[in-house]
């Protein structure tokens, strides 16, 4: 009985957070980019050199866009001119990295961890951005039009903060009630695993000493449709289980970085090299990120 009541308590007090910090974060973002205009931030990072890698990563670190608005955003940058690596930084930076993520990390698994994630991440946006274009992997760009995504100069923005902070809050609400699903999943699957799941099997195999947990968390997070904000809670879960820091972070990548229906609108604009590019670029930065913080 116990046990029940402390799964129990744990779903409800993490859904509450995570309710609180998706709602504030997302209408504080919301409101921002309210003030950035698409057209400028496309300008921006058509800097050429490792500046628009920069500004293309800081730009997907700061949206939290799904697929159906981070896809033609990336034809859009291309379509204007952004350079080919700029786009590739974004593409990597947008599904890992935004500031409900960041919050989710602080709140749940502390302040050092957050901040490594972010680098970690945000390097590997910007390292392998950069790679990507020197290889070559420009000329694997489909020609392909596709319409929508995100604020632009046409829309229709109030000129009142009131109006704006309350178009903000409506956007929040929105993107909020489209990942419920998904958060109450992983917040139930974490409860379970909080609860009933034995401390031994998860150190046995997916302990600190298991060399090879880091892999096969970032192989086993490929294949799902995961969101960072369902995977965050499963992996805090099984944290206090035993499993290491650096398997949970590999999974939360492997797994938020490939969302299923992601790749395949990917698959729409970019030829099946570079989508297969892009597969190997986020197990690499959930490997390496898995390693990394397993030694700090």
């Amino acid at each position: 009985m116990n046990t029940l009541m402390n799964t129990i308590k744990y779903f409800f007090v993490i859904t509450a957070e995570l309710t609180v910090l998706f709602l504030g974060i997302s209408t504080i973002v919301a409101l921002i980019l309210m003030y950035l205009p698409q057209e400028k931030i496309k300008i921006w990072m058509s800097n050429k050199g490792i500046l628009g890698n920069f500004i293309g990563a800081l730009f997907g670190s700061l949206t939290p866009f799904c697929a159906c608005s981070t896809i033609p955003m990336t034809l859009g940058f291309l379509e204007i001119g952004v350079p080919f690596g700029a786009t590739m930084s974004f593409v990597i930076a947008s599904p890992l990295l935004n500031p409900i993520i960041l919050a989710i990390l602080l709140a749940l698994m502390g302040l050092k961890v957050a901040i490594t994630y972010f680098i970690l991440v945000f390097g590997a946006a910007i390292t392998f951005g950069v790679i990507l274009e020197r290889t070559g992997m420009s000329k694997l760009v489909k020609n392909v039009r596709i319409k929508g995504g995100g604020y632009t100069d046409d829309d229709e923005i109030p000129h009142a903060f009131k109006s704006k902070l309350k178009l903000s809050f409506i956007k929040a609400w929105g993107d909020f009630y489209g990942i419920l699903g998904y958060l109450l999943i992983g917040v139930g699957l974490g409860a379970i695993i909080y609860g009933y799941l034995p401390e031994d099997l998860v150190l046995r195999y997916a302990g600190p000493d298991n060399f090879f947990a880091i892999p096969v968390a970032a192989i086993i997070g490929i294949p799902l449709y995961i969101r960072a904000e369902t995977a965050i809670p499963i992996g805090l879960s099984l944290m206090q289980k035993g499993m290491s820091v650096g398997a949970v972070m590999a999974l939360i990548i492997g797994g938020a970085g490939m969302a299923i229906p992601e790749m395949s609108m990917l698959a729409g604009i970019f030829k099946k090299k570079l989508v297969a590019a892009i597969v190997l670029v986020i197990f690499l930065t959930a490997v390496i990120s898995g390693y990394v913080f397993n030694m700090i």
